[in-house]
C-alpha cells in the first residue's frame, strides 16, 4: 500500500477525520477548551479516545440474580417510598419484581423526585449493587419511569455496551458518546483513517483493520462477548493495544537512534584506580557484578553515548558497578556527575564514594540545592575549572550556573523519579563541540523484561542477579494496629540485645507537613514508652545539615531507634539495625514497602520487617502485604506490583510524558511485546516512513520529548 496517491473521496474523508473538532455538532469554544485538556482537537482524536470499560446495559436482569459488586439494569414496581431522618435526611425506596426486592438510596434529592417514586410506579434503574441492612441497594441509580405501553420488558433497551471514557470536569459521558456518533459516521468507510500497518504484517499478526477495530471498541454490537471486552482482551482491542505499543516502541527507538548518532569520548583507561579499589575492600565482587562491570567497560570505549541502565536488587551492589564506571571516566581525564533523587541518598553517595575515592587521591564534591552561599559558588566554580573530579548531587546538577569542564559521565540513581526530559537535560550539559557524556541510569525497582522491552527501549539493559554473600533473608510479619503495644516491646528486646530498630511513619493524604508531624508525634510517643531507649527523629523538612548528623549518630550506634518517614527508602546502610517497623503500611506500594524493608538484614545477625496496618484492608491491601510476606525477591515483587498497580505507577512515568497509555495494558498485553518488537523491525526496515505518523497518532505532543 502506497500513500503517495490519493482518490478524492478518499482525500476528502481523511481531511473530515482531521479538521479541528469545532466541526462537530455541539462543539463550540468552551466544550472545545475542556477537549483540549484530554488531548482532543480533531475528529480523529475522539476516535483515539478510546473507552476504559463498558457497561451492560442491553438486558434487564431480574432482581433475585444479582450479586453485590453488580452493574445492571433492572426493572421493578416501587412498594414503598419513606423518608429516614438520620445524621442526614435519606430517602428510600424499595421496589419489587416477583424475583426479590432491592432498595433505592438517595442522600441528595427533592420534592418532585419523591412525588415521583410513589407505589404501584414501575422504574428501569441502572446502578452498582451494594449491601444494604434489609435488602441489597443501589446508591443514587440512574432511573426512569415506565410509561403503560413499556410494561413488561416491552422499553426499548440499548443496542451495544455502553462505553465509559476517560474525561474531565465539566465533561459528561453523554457528550463523548454523541462526538464519538458523529465521530463514526464520518468514519462510514475505511477511508476515513489512515491504515499505516502494511498489509503483509496485518495478515502475518492476524489483525483486523483499523477502521473496524474503532467501529467495535466505541460501540460493541448486541451479542458482543462481554467478559473478553471487560477483561480487554478482545481482537478489536487487541489491536489497538497492538498499534498503540507499536507506537512508543518506536518512539524509543527513534530516540535511541538519536542519541547513538551523537559522538561521545572512546575511553580506554588501564584500569588500575579500579584494581587500586578492589584490592582496598574487605569482600569480593559477586560474579553479576563482574559481568555487569564488563558491560559498561565495553559500551565506554565505543565513540558514541552509552545508554545503560543497570537493574539490581535492594542491596545487590549497584553503588560499586557505578564506582567502576566512574574510575574509568576519570582515568581517562573526564569528569563525572552523580544524581539522586534525594538530598539524603546523595549525602549516602557521597559518604560511599568518599570513603572509597578519596584514599586513591580523587576530588569528590556535593552539589544539592541547597541556598546560594559562597561555598556553592566556589564548588560551582571548581567543577567548571575541572579541578573537581567527580560531583554528587541532586536536581540542582542540571540549574543554569552549573558548568562542566569535561564531562563523560553521567551515573543517574533510582531513574524513575526523573522524568526522560530531566534525565537527557543533564546529559545534554556535558556536550562538548557535539561530543556527549556516557550514561548509566541505576534502579533498586527492577521490573519484568518484557515491561523493560518496552518501557526502556532506548536503553540497554543489565541486570545484577545476585547478592553478595552473607545477606540474611529479612523474616516479615503483618500485624493490625491494634498490636501495636506489642510491636514497641518487640523494639525494646531487640534494642536491649544490642541491636537499632527503624519506625517509619508513611504518608497521610500525600502533606509532607502531615507526614512530619505524625513522625514528631510517633517519636515523642515512642520515647515516653521506651524511656530507657535513644530515640531520634529524620524527616523530609528537616534542614539538610541537621539529617546529617542524625544519620551519622545512628549509624555510629548512639541512637537506639530511628523514626523516620520515607525520607530513609533509598541508600541508608546501617548494618547493625535489624529491625523495621512500617505503620499504616497499606499506604504504601510494593516496591516502596521492598525498599524500605531493604535497609534491614544487611548484618549478620537475624532481621525482621513488621508491617503495621490499620483494618479493613482494601482488596489491594491485602495483595501487598501479602506479597511481602511470602517473598523477597525483587524482580518477583516487580512482577506483583505490575499486576497490582498497573505500569504507569511502577515505571514513575506519570510526570515524564511517556507511556501514558490509552488501551494497552502492559501487564495485560505482555505477550504482545515480542510481536511489537519484531514488528517495529519489519516497519523500519521496509517502511520506514510509516514510523513518524504512527507516532503522532498515538504520542501527539508526547513524541516530542524524544527531541530534547
Amino acid at each position: 500500500m502506497t500513500h503517495s496517491s490519493f482518490q478524492p473521496a478518499r482525500e476528502a474523508a481523511l481531511a473530515a477525520m482531521s479538521a479541528p473538532v469545532t466541526g462537530l455538532k455541539g462543539v463550540g469554544p468552551r466544550l472545545a477548551a475542556r477537549l483540549e485538556r484530554l488531548g482532543i482537537f480533531s475528529a480523529q482524536d475522539v476516535l483515539f479516545h478510546l473507552p476504559l470499560r463498558y457497561q451492560d446495559r442491553t438486558r434487564v436482569v431480574p432482581i433475585g440474580a444479582l450479586s453485590v459488586g453488580d452493574e445492571a439494569v433492572i426493572e421493578g414496581e416501587v412498594q414503598l417510598t419513606e423518608l429516614r431522618y438520620g445524621k442526614r435526611p435519606t430517602l428510600l425506596s424499595r421496589i419489587s419484581d416477583g424475583t426479590g426486592s432491592l432498595t433505592l438510596r438517595f442522600f441528595h434529592f427533592n420534592a418532585k423526585q419523591r412525588d415521583a417514586l410513589q407505589r404501584g410506579v414501575r422504574l428501569r434503574c441502572y446502578g452498582e449493587v451494594r449491601t444494604g441492612p434489609v435488602t441489597l441497594e443501589m446508591v443514587h441509580p440512574e432511573y426512569r419511569p415506565l410509561l403503560a405501553a413499556e410494561d413488561e420488558g416491552a422499553a426499548q433497551m440499548e443496542e451495544t455496551l455502553t462505553p465509559i471514557y476517560p474525561t474531565t470536569e465539566g465533561l459528561h459521558q453523554l457528550s463523548l458518546r454523541n462526538l464519538t456518533t458523529q465521530a463514526l459516521a464520518r468514519l462510514s468507510t475505511d477511508e476515513g483513517v489512515e491504515e499505516w500497518l502494511p498489509a503483509a504484517l496485518l495478515s502475518s499478526f492476524r489483525l483486523p483493520s483499523l477502521a473496524a477495530a474503532l467501529r467495535y471498541v466505541h460501540r460493541p454490537p448486541v451479542g458482543a462477548p462481554v467478559d473478553l471486552l471487560l477483561a480487554g482482551r478482545h481482537p478489536a482491542q487487541q489491536r489497538l493495544a497492538f498499534e498503540e505499543l507499536l507506537a512508543h516502541h518506536l518512539s524509543l527507538r527513534q530516540l535511541r537512534e538519536r542519541v547513538q548518532r551523537h559522538r561521545a569520548p572512546a575511553l580506554h583507561p588501564p584500569g588500575d584506580l579500579f584494581s587500586a579499589l578492589q584490592a582496598a575492600l574487605p569482600f569480593q565482587l559477586t560474579a553479576a557484578q563482574q559481568r555487569v562491570i564488563a558491560e559498561i567497560r565495553a559500551d565506554l570505549q565505543r565513540a558514541h553515548p552509552m545508554q545503560r541502565l543497570v537493574q539490581g536488587d535492594v542491596g545487590s551492589g549497584k553503588t560499586l558497578v557505578a564506582a567502576a564506571a566512574v574510575l574509568a571516566a576519570v582515568e581517562a581525564g573526564y569528569q563525572a556527575a552523580v544524581m539522586a533523587p534525594t538530598e539524603l541518598l546523595a549525602e549516602q553517595h557521597l559518604r560511599n564514594f568518599g570513603a572509597w575515592l578519596a584514599p586513591l587521591g580523587l576530588a569528590v564534591e556535593p552539589l544539592t540545592g541547597k541556598p546560594k552561599t559562597k561555598a556553592r559558588a566556589a564548588a560551582v566554580a571548581r567543577l567548571a575549572a575541572g579541578e573537581t573530579q567527580v560531583t554528587i548531587g541532586t536536581h540542582a546538577l542540571f540549574q543554569d550556573e552549573v558548568r562542566f569542564n569535561k564531562l563523560g559521565l553521567v551515573v543517574i540513581d533510582e531513574q524513575h523519579r526523573f522524568g526522560v526530559h530531566q534525565r537527557l537535560a543533564l546529559w545534554e550539559k556535558g556536550n562538548r563541540g557535539g561530543e556527549y557524556p556516557h550514561q548509566l541510569i541505576m534502579t533498586a525497582t527492577p521490573i519484568p523484561r518484557t515491561l523493560a522491552m518496552t518501557a526502556y527501549a532506548d536503553l540497554d539493559v543489565s541486570v545484577i542477579d545476585e547478592l553478595p554473600p552473607g545477606r540474611q533473608p529479612v523474616e516479615t510479619v503483618v500485624l493490625p494496629g491494634s498490636r501495636r503495644d506489642e510491636v514497641v516491646q518487640r523494639v525494646l528486646a531487640a534494642c536491649r540485645a544490642g541491636r537499632q530498630a527503624y519506625w517509619v511513619c508513611t504518608l497521610i493524604e500525600e502533606s509532607e507537613a502531615l507526614q512530619c508531624q505524625a513522625a514528631e508525634d510517633t517519636a515523642v510517643q515512642l520515647s515516653a514508652a521506651l524511656p530507657d531507649l535513644r530515640v531520634a527523629l529524620v524527616h523530609g523538612r528537616m534542614k539538610g545539615a541537621d539529617k546529617e548528623v542524625v544519620m551519622a549518630a545512628f549509624k555510629a550506634g548512639e541512637v537506639d531507634v530511628l523514626v523516620a518517614t520515607t525520607v530513609i527508602e533509598v541508600g541508608v546502610d546501617v548494618p547493625n539495625a535489624s529491625l523495621m517497623v512500617i505503620e499504616n503500611a497499606e499506604r504504601l506500594g510494593l516496591a516502596q514497602l521492598h525498599q524500605l524493608r531493604g535497609r534491614v538484614g544487611r548484618g549478620t545477625q537475624k532481621s525482621a520487617c513488621v508491617l503495621l496496618y490499620q483494618p479493613p484492608l482494601s482488596r489491594q491491601g491485602r495483595a501487598r502485604l501479602a506479597s511481602l510476606r511470602e517473598t523477597s525477591d525483587g524482580f518477583e515483587i516487580a512482577r506483583r506490583d505490575l499486576e497490582i498497580r498497573g505500569p504507569g505507577e511502577v515505571l514513575g512515568t506519570r510526570q515524564s510524558g511517556l507511556l501514558q497509555l490509552k488501551i494497552a495494558d502492559l501487564s495485560r498485553d505482555q505477550d504482545l511485546i515480542p510481536k511489537v518488537d519484531a514488528a517495529a523491525r519489519q516497519l523500519l526496515r521496509d517502511y520506514p516512513d510509516h514510523a513518524a505518523p504512527l507516532i503522532r497518532r498515538w504520542l501527539g505532543e508526547a513524541a516530542r520529548f524524544g527531541d530534547v
